[in-house]
């Protein structure tokens, strides 16, 4: 029998603590929500490594270092309306919803929005709702919110996410160029979006946030 909480002990300890994440509410939450619930059967026994998880189709599960790192850095408050964007199973949402005060997801994939119900239903996250539709429309019905994470790598953001973010909100993503990346933070002041950098990482492009292609003759 597998130790899951020895394991999610272990990744807090040597991936997330090391990280210089200490805030008390993402550790708890980070120690707390089952994150083999939230994985691919096939990737349980992989649920706790310090990596990116696979989906397929350039979608991965963030590493929890980089997860734990970006969530860090937006500061969410038990008042704040989230939106997670991309989040798969649902691990990140259920990790948010720890800290907000709703978390309102949005997944493409229709099998991916039935798992992670289910899974969050299985943990006891009740604030937590995933929606099926495409990542660069957002949930514009639930807007505006006050905390944005995109689950995965961006070149560009449609101004349909930025147009649901509040007054004074907060987005986190990872901005990519080329094989490197790095994430920031965006604070929208005067319905303009004033970016700062938060630390170093890479994940691959998310569909629909990557630059057009440019064509000449």
């Amino acid at each position: 029998m597998v130790d899951f909480t020895a394991r999610r002990r272990m990744m807090v300890d040597t991936q997330v603590r090391p990280s210089d994440v200490t805030e008390f509410p993402i550790i708890n939450a980070m120690l707390n929500v089952p994150r083999e619930l939230f994985v691919p059967q096939a990737l349980v026994e992989a649920a706790y490594l310090g990596e990116h998880l696979p989906l397929g189709k350039n979608r991965v599960i963030l590493d929890p270092r980089v997860l734990a790192k970006l969530i860090d850095a937006l500061d969410i408050t038990p008042s704040d309306l989230v939106l997670d964007v991309g989040p798969g199973m649902g691990y990140s949402s259920a990790i948010l919803a720890r800290l907000a005060e709703a978390v309102v997801a949005v997944e493409p994939e229709a099998a991916y929005v039935s798992e992670a119900q289910a899974a969050l239903t299985e943990a006891g996250i009740d604030n937590a709702a995933v929606n099926e539709g495409a990542l660069t429309d957002g949930a514009p019905q639930y807007a505006p919110f006050d905390v944005i994470v995109i689950e995965g790598g961006v070149e560009t953001l449609p101004d349909t996410l930025l147009d649901q973010l509040a007054e004074g909100g907060r987005i986190g993503c990872i901005f990519m160029d080329g094989a490197l990346g790095t994430a920031r933070v965006g604070h929208k002041i005067d319905g303009r979006m004033n970016w700062r950098y938060a630390f170093n990482a890479s994940a691959p492009v998310l569909p629909g946030f990557a630059h057009s292609a440019e064509f000449s003759l």
